[in-house]
């Protein structure tokens, strides 16, 4: 584990250069406004290892599927987020020598900050050339959150021990790659370039998917707060434009460049007029100037953390987590547009490729509702009604029919884009989660017109995928499900996952409980849907309810032990503080094969299955599966810690849930699993959030009716957030003395705590004293 930020409540902060941490660095400095985003990388060159990435939502490329072997079914491609054209650089270069902070002589002082409040990235150091001259480096960046193809940096340069020349040099690059291309292939070409008096543009256009980016910047360079009259040298050439320009400097004076981005893409433009749109916008921004963008910066989050913020006294580690998970996952995703959703890593990295995955439903959309509306979250759902056909289309390539759906488990447009058998073939757990999106949506705002509108018709294509999926065992005598991976990776192509097992039985339930409440309240629409999807009600659902009675949900008599699969029990049973040190993480240091073969887990599968049901298993059911699977469990998916977390305190386990609160909160921030270089997971950050609210606060939405059991850590004083449930903004604080809700709302609320009900009218409070 590498612990190199320092612990503060509201900022990210490195002090000191370490360049064998700049990958690291470069992923937990990455800054986004929802619609693009970059790494924390310099402005200036740096030569060391780094991930150069500036990424825009929506835009990707379908690169070639790689594989040994092909096999029916792969997907053609799989979809990279694609390193889009470069803004923010602002080379340098003394005497002919680069400023480059990994090349230079020393860095005797360095100071880096990501402010989380205010929402910007900002750094200062003292770089000692080779040349012996030195400087200092002072910026400030942002992804500007009101006004979404804005960005901007304020950088200054002051010369410490000379006067001279500096040669200045300030491009747009579209010649970028992605670290993660199958067969190196560059993916952009070129459309456009120019400059013109201090400004400069390049529009890009990608292979194959065709998206256009067009990102203009202007800059221009004050000497104490006044504009210097610098006559800019213009380069144009394919796929780049740049501003050069000699810059005489004195010593001890700051001369501050301000370098002004406009990034458009034509997800919102028209290709043939982005060019114009990009230079009207650009003078727009260049027009309100840094000082009034920045203000807006600092306002709108001063606002967002008025609603997003969960508040913990009495250590500083663990607030510090939870502020820089909500930062992310809000730089990431802002609800505004059902065409994007959340990416694995966001805008902070490249790995994984697609913009979906099962995470959004499972993990995000409980944060989303909660903490940005319901209109946000019904968004979330749109985007995959939207890909409902591909999603039929995707099981008809593996050979389901009739309607039957199968969701990918990662994607840009709803096509499947993932190319590992073990994955795109048999990790069909994801049909369940998209599932209990929509239960959860509806149960948590009672929105239940969404189920007549865009549900019903989704939970009938699933449904029908597990009725083909699931065959009968005659030894068994119930149905099974074969050749399937469960959420836990770390084993493959196995037969009765009893998450995968469980969960679609649950789909097949409450798709027939959706279709009672539509035909009763909609009969019109409902039959019309039934005529769309030829929908045989009497014998479709007859199926579905033989198959939920006799599925096989594999169990351990004696023990009670909910099986993972079948035939678990017949591995060797070793516990995690059974291995070395030197073993962890297994995916770096066993072969496949050993891990396949080991009882080890990487994440939550039977405690997933668990956590989304609780209500139908008793607490000494979860204890006794809790206390078996988490000893075994490595924990090596970023989505694993916060389930256990929630289970944890739900079962009373204070010492165990806090444990894993701190895990998935600093995940990124303290490097747990050795891959932070490789960006941030962003989607797992909203399970930090779960961890709180649902775990250490117990809160369910019952019946309509919001209950909580809550608990706090013996470490913290105390802890208290906001959320918005059905049109009612409240706050809920938790002491070691006291738990306070406060309804900011317009209605009155009934709420449970520890099962008794009280009534908090509008603008009023409870308060329930501890025992």
């Amino acid at each position: 584990m590498k612990r190199f930020v320092k612990a503060d409540p509201w900022r990210i902060i490195q002090e000191g250069f370490d360049p064998a941490q700049q990958l690291v660095a470069e992923s937990l400095f990455s800054i986004g406004n929802g619609r693009m985003g970059q790494r924390g990388n310099f402005e200036e060159k740096y030569s060391g290892p780094s991930l150069q990435g500036h990424y825009v939502g929506g835009i990707y490329y379908p690169d070639r599927t790689k594989v040994g072997w092909w096999k029916n079914g792969y997907p053609e491609y799989f979809a990279k987020v694609l390193n889009a054209p470069s803004w923010i650089q602002i080379l340098w270069s003394v005497d002919g020598e680069d400023v480059d902070l990994y090349s230079a002589k020393a860095v005797p002082v360095f100071y880096r900050e990501l402010n989380m409040h205010e929402g910007y990235l900002k750094r200062s150091c003292i770089i000692e050339l080779k040349n012996g001259k030195q400087l200092q480096i002072d910026s400030l960046r942002f992804c500007s959150m009101t006004r979404h193809e804005a960005g901007v940096i304020q950088y200054a340069i002051t010369p410490l021990n000379f006067s001279g020349n500096i040669q200045l040099c300030l491009p747009v690059d579209a010649h970028v790659q992605n670290a993660d291309a199958n067969y190196r292939e560059k993916f952009w070409e070129h459309v456009h370039s120019e400059t013109s008096a201090s400004s400069a543009f390049v529009v890009a256009r990608t292979k194959k998917s065709g998206f256009v980016v067009s990102t203009g910047i202007h800059a221009r360079i004050l000497l104490h707060k006044q504009i210097l009259p610098v006559s800019f040298e213009h380069v144009s050439d394919e796929k780049y434009a740049a501003l050069q320009a000699m810059l005489p400097v004195k010593q001890g004076n700051t001369y501050v460049i301000e370098k002004y981005a406009a990034v458009l893409s034509s997800l919102n433009h028209q290709p043939s007029c982005i060019l114009t749109s990009t230079q009207n916008q650009l003078q727009t921004f260049v027009q309100i100037g840094f000082d009034q963008l920045l203000a807006e910066q600092k306002n709108y989050w001063a606002e967002k953390w008025q609603t997003m913020d969960v508040q913990i006294e009495g250590d500083v580690e663990a607030q510090q987590g939870i502020r820089f998970n909500i930062f992310q996952l809000h730089q990431t995703y802002t609800g505004d547009d059902e065409r994007l959703n959340i990416g694995p890593k966001g805008f902070t990295g490249e790995k994984y490729g697609g913009a979906t995955y099962w995470d959004t439903e499972a993990y995000c959309l409980p944060f989303y509702l909660a903490t940005a509306g319901q209109q946000v979250a019904r968004n979330l759902l749109l985007y995959r009604y939207r890909h409902l056909p591909k999603a039929i289309e995707n099981a008809r390539k593996l050979g389901f029919g009739k309607g039957a759906a199968l969701y990918p488990m990662v994607t840009m447009n709803g096509e499947e884009c993932h190319n590992e058998w073990e994955i795109t073939f048999e990790e069909i757990h994801r049909n369940g989660a998209i599932a209990y999106a929509i239960w959860n949506y509806v149960n948590y705002t009672g929105d239940e017109a969404y189920l007549i509108d865009y549900g019903l018709e989704v939970l009938i294509a699933i449904a029908r995928f597990w009725a083909q999926r699931v065959n009968w065992s005659e030894p068994k005598q119930k149905y099974v499900i074969l050749g399937v991976t469960g959420p836990n990776e770390y084993e493959n192509n196995v037969n009765n996952n009893w998450y995968t097992n469980y969960i679609a039985c649950w789909c097949m339930e409450y798709a027939e409980t959706a279709i009672q409440y539509v035909k009763q309240q909609a009969p019109q629409k409902f039959a019309s849907l039934c005529a769309q999807l030829e929908f045989d009600e009497e014998n479709e659902i007859s199926a579905w309810r033989h198959i939920r009675q006799h599925m096989y949900l594999p169990e351990e008599p004696s023990s009670g032990i909910l099986l993972q699969q079948e035939g678990y029990l017949d591995k060797e049973q070793q516990l995690v503080s059974d291995l070395s040190p030197d073993d962890l993480p297994l995916y770096k240091h066993w072969s496949w094969d050993r891990i396949l073969r080991s009882c080890f887990i990487k994440q939550a599968d039977v405690l997933q299955g668990i956590y989304f049901f609780e209500d139908r298993f008793s607490t000494e059911q979860i204890r006794r599966n809790f206390y078996f699977y988490e000893p075994r469990t490595v924990h090596e998916s970023s989505l694993s810690p916060c389930i256990h977390s929630i289970l944890a305190a739900k079962i009373g386990d204070e010492q165990k849930a806090y444990e894993l609160y701190l895990r998935t909160a600093r995940l990124d921030l303290d490097d747990y699993n050795k891959d932070t270089a490789d960006g941030c997971h962003i989607t797992s950050m909203a399970g930090t959030w779960l961890s709180i609210v649902q775990g250490f606060a117990g809160m369910r939405v019952r019946r309509g009716a919001l209950h909580f059991r809550p608990f706090i850590p013996s470490r913290w004083q105390a802890y208290e957030f906001r959320f918005q449930f059905r049109g009612n903004w409240l706050r809920v604080r938790v002491s070691h003395k006291e738990i306070l809700i406060e309804n900011h709302g317009n209605k009155p609320l009934e709420v449970f705590i520890f099962d008794e009900p009280h009534r908090i009218d509008e603008q009023h409070r409870v308060c329930v004293q501890r025992t």
